[in-house]
């Protein structure tokens, strides 16, 4: 309870995630890169394809970055003890910006190497094998994408999924992006060499590196800005701020009370909340008892709103303690 406010403060966690999904999802991300590292490596070598190759290291980066996630999620799961009172969530968001951060940095660098190609004149690619790859590539690309975003969603008791996994997905959806334009420009290529067009056909590759890694900067772009939202304990999104108080709003209409001050934050998968309830003349609530109600019933509805829970609940007469 804040200093000064008249009634009772109290603190519940509950939590209601799902890690063992959350891990699964991370670690097939994790095989499946590993596999697409080795292939798109040496497929991107034997084509003489600067595009292929990049793709390949990204996807080495990615598996390690991968491998920290998974490790996060689990630390992320001990829960709160003496050294982390309030849990270990807040590990989740500081290595969703630290991936987007190290793939942003890898996809400026290798935006500057295909300037640089452009430059000296570009280079041949066997397009026929790149065009194999990039189709290849773009396919399960969007298929591991979609399985994550799926499995990042509510399960079927209404838990959220973790961040982490969200981030995954992303990452997964910008590189089907990515190789879906990398496949364009290969048949673009193509039709070139097919009207005798080498010269022109030999900027496509170098062009497309340039061109899909600054494509794929909006998604670490996003991930670092959504991951300092929660790393600052920033309120969560519009809407579901908006689906809390309105919650909150109504159990303390129930109970006679005046318009409440809540203040929520999501921090990895944890929300955050605190409800302070201001008790007018109307409030039919006046013992312990009815305190321990009110506090149960919030539960119960923010229950429904997902996610693990730290909420704080208090009551007050005085408006100005709930400041």
């Amino acid at each position: 309870m804040r200093p000064g406010g008249a009634g009772v403060g109290h603190t519940g966690r509950v939590h209601d995630t799902a890690p063992g999904r959350d891990q699964r999802l991370l670690l097939l991300s994790v095989w499946i890169s590993a596999g697409f590292a080795a292939v798109s490596s040496v497929w991107g070598i034997l084509a003489g394809s600067s595009m292929i190759v990049f793709d390949g290291v990204y996807s080495f980066v990615s598996v390690g970055l991968s491998a920290v996630a998974v490790i996060t999620l689990r630390f992320s799961r001990r829960g709160a003890d003496e050294r982390f009172p309030w849990g270990r969530e807040a590990a989740e968001p500081l290595v969703v910006v630290l991936k987007a951060g190290t793939l942003g940095a890898l996809s400026l660098y290798a935006a500057v190497v295909g300037v640089l190609d452009i430059v000296r004149g570009g280079h041949d690619v066997e397009l026929g094998w790149a065009v194999v790859y990039a189709a290849l590539a773009t396919v399960v690309a969007l298929v591991v994408g979609v399985v994550l975003r799926r499995g990042s969603g509510p399960d079927e008791r209404g838990r959220a999924g973790s961040g982490l996994v969200r981030a995954e997905a992303a990452e997964w959806l910008g590189d089907a992006l990515l190789s879906g334009l990398v496949l364009i420009g290969f048949l673009v290529a193509l039709v070139l060499e097919a009207n005798d067009r080498t010269d022109l056909a030999a900027y496509v590759d170098p062009g497309m590196v340039v061109l899909g890694s600054l494509v794929f900067l909006r998604v670490p772009v996003q991930l670092i800005v959504s991951g300092i939202r929660e790393v600052l304990s920033m309120a969560p999104p519009a809407d579901v701020l908006e689906d809390i108080r309105a919650r909150v709003r109504d159990v303390g209409d129930r109970f006679g009370f005046d318009e409440p001050v809540v203040r929520a934050a999501k921090v990895g998968s944890r929300m955050d909340v605190e409800v302070d309830y201001v008790l007018g003349d109307d409030a039919r609530t006046v013992t312990v008892a009815d305190c321990d109600a009110v506090r149960q019933e919030v539960h119960d509805r923010l229950a429904e709103v997902g996610y693990e829970r730290s909420v704080v609940v208090t009551f007050t007469g005085d408006r100005r303690w709930a400041q």
